[in-house]
């Protein structure tokens, strides 16, 4: 088997869940033969393949490993150092959606959304939500007013930028890349949409007693919505509903997620999620697949957006069809 070279990749695609490694291995333009070497010390396998002209590393968290900021820190370290040569990277798998029906206007967030992580107003386009001090006066306090982590790379902004410019219509241009993975197989069935009818959000009142929210579903053309804001990143898997809707409140955050912060101590990359629950007890894995597709069509677009000089370098790596 051919050995690949380490310096000829460009763009790490950090996909920490197994379903949203293969997501992203269906959106390869091609992917390349080979292996990169290893040595004492290397934890890592990583895939690797071109999208849109860039060369492209997907790094995914082994079998059977804790997920959380820790791995996540982990695994952007060993890709840091293994690639000399990175330009930007991403994260993209899937998230809580934090829906708010009481703004105005209403932020319905659905599951198949996406959430992408920017800056809204003063608040940070990451929020590491548990990181901070307890205070006597003013209860927990985020660590530099949420501002800790570092900010992802000036070009994947700029892109994230030029698609979200089409709004409402910057969904249009994801459809295609999911319409060719959609029927693509993995172990427990495709990435096809659950269906509307299956998308199920309950309010939770002071009492604890849950109802579930009427929402008319949306037309087939406007079926997916992209949400743009802050996401908050810790290390506890949120299942409940009170905590969800204090930390939406809190930190104004569209998502929740695992791996952004201890991806971002380590490599800025940009933050693309997929809605696959809302955070509560009804939290599942049935929307994993769907949203996790969603998500790298949207990456895909990112580096649609990205053209590189040099297509591909003269060294190029043998490939296949993807």
């Amino acid at each position: 088997m051919p050995e690949l070279d380490p310096e000829l990749y460009t763009v790490a695609w950090l996909a920490p869940l197994e379903i949203e490694a293969q997501a992203a291995l269906h959106m390869l333009d091609r992917r390349h033969d080979g292996r990169f070497p290893m040595a004492r010390g290397d934890d890592y396998v990583f895939q690797a393949g071109d999208i849109c002209g860039h060369n492209v590393i997907i790094a995914t968290l082994p079998a059977g490993q804790e997920y959380g900021t820790g791995s996540a820190a982990a695994l952007a370290s060993q890709v840091k150092r293994f690639f000399p040569n990175l330009w930007f990277g991403l994260l993209v798998g899937v998230a809580a959606g934090l829906p708010n029906l009481s703004r105005n206007p209403p932020r319905d967030i659905r599951l198949g959304d996406i959430l992408v992580a920017l800056p809204e107003g003063e608040d940070a386009g990451l929020v590491a939500y548990d990181l901070g001090k307890e205070t006597g006066k003013d209860g927990f306090k985020l660590l530099r007013f949420g501002h800790v982590l570092a900010n992802t790379e000036t070009v994947v902004r700029s892109a994230i930028g030029s698609i979200k410019l089409r709004a409402p219509n910057d969904a249009q241009p994801i459809l295609p890349y999911y319409e060719r993975v959609k029927d693509k197989e993995h172990a427990n069935g495709t990435f096809i949409d659950p269906g509307q009818e299956q998308d199920k959000l309950y309010q939770v009142d002071e009492d604890g007693m849950e109802q579930q929210v009427k929402r008319e579903p949306r037309p087939d053309a406007k079926r997916t919505r992209v949400w743009y804001g802050p996401i908050g990143s810790g290390e506890k898997l949120i299942k409940n509903a009170r905590k969800r809707n204090e930390l939406r409140d809190k930190h104004n955050v569209i998502g929740l997620e695992m791996e952004a912060a201890g991806t971002m101590s380590r490599i800025p990359v940009g933050v693309i999620r997929g809605v696959c629950d809302y955070g509560d007890e009804h939290k599942n894995k049935k929307w994993q697949p769907y949203a996790a597709a969603m998500a790298a069509a949207y990456a895909k677009v990112v580096l649609h957006e990205i053209q590189p000089k040099n297509i591909l370098p003269t060294k190029a790596p043998s490939a296949q069809s993807g």
